[in-house]
């Protein structure tokens, strides 16, 4: 007998016996569905996470933080060190931070507030995952770069001596969280100018004891660039966070401007932050780095640990999956069995006309194969829905709160042949029982019964 010849007899067994054909087929398909949707689960969960942490905990960003100490030792924070990390492989960006400190600004329609201000390459900032809302990082000096933070909160002085007022006499629940709102609401800056001040306690025009404190430095700088508001965090977590950015040529103005320029002119970095292509290419940029004797920071083992965490639950997820198909398996050996005890007539005439064991066992067992691969592509069309499902579950209620799409879970290619091999494994493995049973039926007895 040729394959053609079993598949066509092994076919014809399945349709005759439709209900039990059907039944075996649900239980392998739910068996092979909860491999696929437990693996796809778990890469997508996992892929989710991976995109989620590289962006709220850059695990694929190395800090460098400068030690401090004689800015001419081996170990010292240099632009030619930077230079060379650049040239490394899969280095995307290098960014230089210098903090400049506190200032307070005042706008041209009087306005005011504080921020922070750093120093920094204003074009690098896109490449590390700022977004800017309005503007750009601007191509000329004394221009300067909000953070949304630094956006909230901006009054005047007679409105802040107001609300002074209003607390000291009514200092109510009610009336502070209607302040705590007036806090989180941003103002337009963009393309205005400010008035950046140096004072002693970070913008306040009065000392301790009631004296005017007057400025150390003042400069007007023109807003180029607001970055966008970060995902996932809401404003009054953002308030306190007032930071500002100015190119290195326009601190090296502010600091020549409150003495405390270095005498080389060059600037002194507080931190750098490296971008890497990859977060799986961290660890070994990481290493080329500290052989500058430089000191260098990441987030990797917050990847890791997840990574460990996530195989195990996608091993849990999968420990489903093969118990179902091994239930599924029971009933494919219990439904083979009766299906030989009802064709021993048929198995006692194929011996009596010739047929050997090996062709009565293969026929059987190309049977149980074909009712695992119709299991496993009703498995397959199974996991598909149940993925859609719960992506359409995730769109309708879910947000990820990035403004990206909601649907977050997929099936991978390489899932599908896996899924497919556990199925077919199931009829197969479920099949070799009622096969050899078959092939041991004694011809002329079962004639003699039917």
């Amino acid at each position: 007998m040729k394959l053609k010849d079993y598949l066509r007899l092994g076919w014809d067994q399945l349709q005759r016996r439709r209900v039990v054909t059907a039944l075996c087929t649900v239980g392998i398909a739910i068996g092979s569905a909860s491999i696929i949707v437990a693996l796809g689960f778990g890469e997508s969960i996992q892929h989710y996470s991976q995109k989620q942490l590289s962006f709220y905990l850059k695990t694929d960003e190395i800090m460098i933080v400068n030690q401090g100490g004689d800015p001419n030792s081996a170990a010292a924070l240099t632009a030619s060190k930077l230079d060379l990390i650049r040239t490394f492989p899969h280095v995307k960006s290098v960014a230089s931070f210098q903090d400049l400190g506190s200032f307070s600004f005042t706008v041209d329609d009087g306005k005011q507030s504080y921020l922070d201000l750093k120093a920094t390459e204003l074009s690098a900032l896109e490449d590390f995952d700022a977004k800017f809302q309005q503007g750009g990082p601007g191509d000329q000096n004394n221009q300067i770069v909000l953070g949304y933070g630094t956006t909230l909160g901006v009054m005047d002085s007679k409105t802040i001596e107001v609300r002074n007022k209003l607390m000291q006499q009514n200092p109510s629940k009610e009336q502070a969280e209607t302040f705590r709102q007036m806090d989180v609401l941003p103002y337009p800056l963009y393309q205005k100018q400010l008035l950046l001040k140096a004072n002693n306690d970070r913008g306040q025009s009065d000392n301790q004891n009631g004296a005017s404190v007057k400025p150390t430095m003042e400069m007007t700088v023109r807003v180029s660039g607001v970055l966008q508001k970060p995902d996932g965090l809401p404003a009054y977590m953002l308030q306190g966070n007032k930071t500002a950015y100015v190119s290195h040529q326009t601190g090296l103005k502010i600091l020549e401007s409150l003495n405390k320029a270095t005498t080389n002119g060059q600037p002194r970095y507080s931190e750098v932050k490296v971008k890497v292509d990859s977060s799986t290419n961290v660890k070994q940029v990481d290493e080329w780095i500290k052989k500058l004797q430089l000191n260098t920071q990441t987030n990797l083992f917050q990847e890791d640990r997840m990574k460990g965490q996530f195989a195990i639950i996608r091993l849990l997820l999968t420990g489903v999956g093969l118990f179902v198909l091994f239930v599924a398996s029971i009933s494919i050996v219990v439904a083979m069995t009766m299906s030989t005890h009802q064709r021993r007539r048929q198995i006692g005439i194929m011996k009596v006309l010739g047929a050997n064991l090996n062709q009565i066992r293969n026929m059987f067992i190309v049977e149980s194969t074909l009712l695992g691969m119709l299991g496993g592509f009703v498995g397959i069309l199974l996991s598909y829905w149940v993925i859609w499902g719960i992506n359409l579950i995730i769109i309708r209620f879910g947000s990820t709160g990035s403004g990206e799409p909601a649907e977050i879970l997929f099936i991978s290619f390489w899932i599908l042949p896996v899924g497919m091999f556990f199925a077919i494994m199931t009829g197969v493995l479920s099949g070799l029982y009622p096969a050899v049973k078959a092939s041991r039926t004694d011809a002329l007895t079962a004639i003699k019964r039917e």
